[in-house]
């Protein structure tokens, strides 16, 4: 590669910190990154990340030996793992998802992603197999464990191709980046003509879009400073695009749909959360998280605080027990995170949006 790929860059986020986030933003906690060569520059990022950096102390020996290390730390309470090297940095999240749906519901020991045939990473691997693994002494690796067991594989098809991606020389890496951009992403005008050409979108409606979209930008830039990795142009075509199926029943479900179509699958799962959210305290801040509370704050023009935005609704659905209660649920996890992102910028969010021009 010429260049240490663990901190190559896509969309502003190292590669080391996409990986990681791969498996946060569906819900896997223990996340364990084992760290060889250079580990002095990464040892940060993984405790930032709430990753649990493992070191190997073999790992001129080969990757095999980091499979080794990181297998040796698993306790007998886990049940299977996910293993991926980081140079296989454009997996989907919907990938991991269906791998853990499958294992969840079939009897099997090694679950591999499958495109067109051909498995790739991450692979699903019960424990059972880590006693053997650790005592392993034959050819091919994990590889060669695993092959014993092929009346134990699953195969878990997907329309992911990225499971087979690696990024070895320069040339995959360019090539990894403008997949990336084409699959995950669009520029902001592409977002305002999408609005304008194909949903008519009128001028309150785009101001309201712009506006949510300049504070998600504006949030997400200041916790990028204070050590978050946030995809920002992604935050920022989803804040655009939030309101897109705007008047449709269910709008945000819709909008969602309309994108996953396009095939913006993570702008669609932004946008799908962006009315209603499950919002877990102490838990890393979120993309969805930044665009749902732009978005209660953000009016046609500039900031209101979450207090006067739902004010407003509370008053007119009073007498309305089941939507009142809606609109409550609605207030607090807006109301949690903001005390996240006040926890992590380390002030009163009001009183920066002020500083800035934004209230």
């Amino acid at each position: 590669m010429g260049d240490f790929k663990p901190l190559l860059t896509f969309g502003g986020v190292s590669v080391l910190e996409r990986v990681v986030l791969l498996f946060r933003e569906e819900g896997i906690q223990d996340i364990r990154v084992v760290l060889g060569h250079r580990s002095d520059e990464l040892y940060s990022i993984v405790e930032r990340l709430h990753a649990r950096p493992i070191i190997n102390e073999q790992y001129h020996e080969g990757m095999f030996s980091s499979v080794l290390a990181g297998i040796g730390t698993l306790s007998g309470d886990v049940d299977a793992f996910f293993l991926l090297p980081v140079d296989i940095p454009l997996v989907c999240r919907k990938t991991v998802r269906r791998l853990v749906l499958t294992y969840r519901s079939k009897t099997g020991g090694i679950f591999y992603p499958v495109y067109h045939g051909k498995r790739g990473h991450p692979p699903l691997v019960s424990t059972r197999y880590r006693e053997e693994i650790l005592s392993w002494s034959g050819k091919d690796g994990l590889k060669g464990v695993l092959a014993l067991h092929e009346d134990e594989a699953v195969e878990v098809e997907t329309d992911d191709e990225a499971i087979l991606l690696d990024m070895d020389t320069p040339d995959q890496y360019r090539r990894l980046r403008g997949l990336r951009l084409r699959e995950s992403c669009l520029l902001p005008h592409e977002c305002e003509e999408l609005l304008v050409r194909e949903f008519f979108a009128e001028k309150p409606l785009l101001d309201h879009c712009r506006n949510v979209a300049r504070v998600a930008v504006f949030l997400a830039r200041k916790l990028n400073e204070a050590g978050c990795c946030f995809e920002v142009d992604c935050i920022e075509a989803a804040a655009l695009l939030h309101d897109l199926a705007k008047g449709s029943p269910d709008h945000a479900a819709k909008g969602a749909e309309i994108l996953a179509e396009k095939g913006f699958a993570d702008l669609a799962k932004l946008v799908a959360v962006h009315m209603d959210i499950r919002v877990v305290e102490g838990e890393l801040i979120m993309p969805a998280e930044i665009l749902y509370l732009a978005d209660k704050l953000g009016s046609r023009s500039h900031c209101v605080t979450l207090e006067e935005r739902f004010a407003p609704r509370l008053k007119n659905f009073a007498l309305d027990p089941d939507i009142r209660q809606a609109i409550l649920q609605r207030l607090k996890n807006a109301e949690l995170i903001k005390e996240k992102v006040e926890n992590k910028l380390g002030r009163s969010l009001y009183d920066l949006l002020r500083e800035n021009n934004f209230m």
